[in-house]
């Protein structure tokens, strides 16, 4: 059974997504990462940001090397923002766990967000992963460095985490036409996220 919390999260960012996006905007640490899954991609590259935000700051530095944007959200505030900040990309109000847009991208972003999700719908997100990359695309995640279940805190309220083991996030990748590229538990140049970087077959 999964954490009371685990069903409250789209609610927690629909009450509190505009002061989510204040604090947000304070530290930039994805950098290298972003860095990392954008190489390669010829200017126009088109990049899938799975669980968005307001496009700030991960979405801005996208836009500033010249990339396409498809930006999936689950709170319309912060879709709002994406289209005041980036009108020329495109956003979408939706849940990444029935994302289907019938197109593939050359690079994959779920940073802080696809944990967020139970276990159980981590392990369905593979099939969406892989219905929307073209081969050779990178696809780019964070979670947390073992199997189970973290309950955080933010504005006083429980803020639901969960992660498998990175056995099984190894095991999900290949099964779905991934190859590891590099996994990173604990990185403290991240803020001690730990950070998964793969490429699709």
């Amino acid at each position: 059974m999964n954490h009371p919390s685990s069903k409250t999260v789209a609610h927690f960012y629909r009450q509190h997504g505009l002061q989510w996006d204040e604090i947000r905007q304070a530290r930039f640490v994805e950098q290298p990462w972003l860095d990392a899954v954008l190489e390669g991609l010829e200017e126009g590259g088109t990049v899938l940001d799975i669980g968005c935000g307001s496009a700030s700051p991960v979405g801005m530095y996208i836009d500033s090397k010249g990339f396409d944007i498809t930006g999936v959200d689950i709170t319309p505030a912060l879709i709002a923002l994406c289209r005041e900040r980036l009108p020329r990309h495109r956003w979408l109000t939706g849940d990444m766990r029935t994302l289907s847009l019938n197109a593939r991208f050359d690079a994959l972003i779920a940073w802080d967000s696809f944990f967020h999700l139970t276990r159980e719908d981590q392990r369905a997100m593979f099939a969406i992963f892989q219905q929307h990359a073209k081969p050779g695309a990178k696809l780019l995640f964070n979670s947390g460095p073992e199997n189970g279940e973290a309950v955080g805190e933010f504005l006083g309220e429980p803020l639901y985490h969960a992660s498998l083991s990175p056995e099984e996030y190894t095991q999900l990748l290949n099964a779905h036409g991934f190859d590891v590229l590099t996994f990173r538990p604990n990185d403290a140049a991240s803020g001690g996220r730990t950070v998964w970087l793969a490429v699709a077959r």
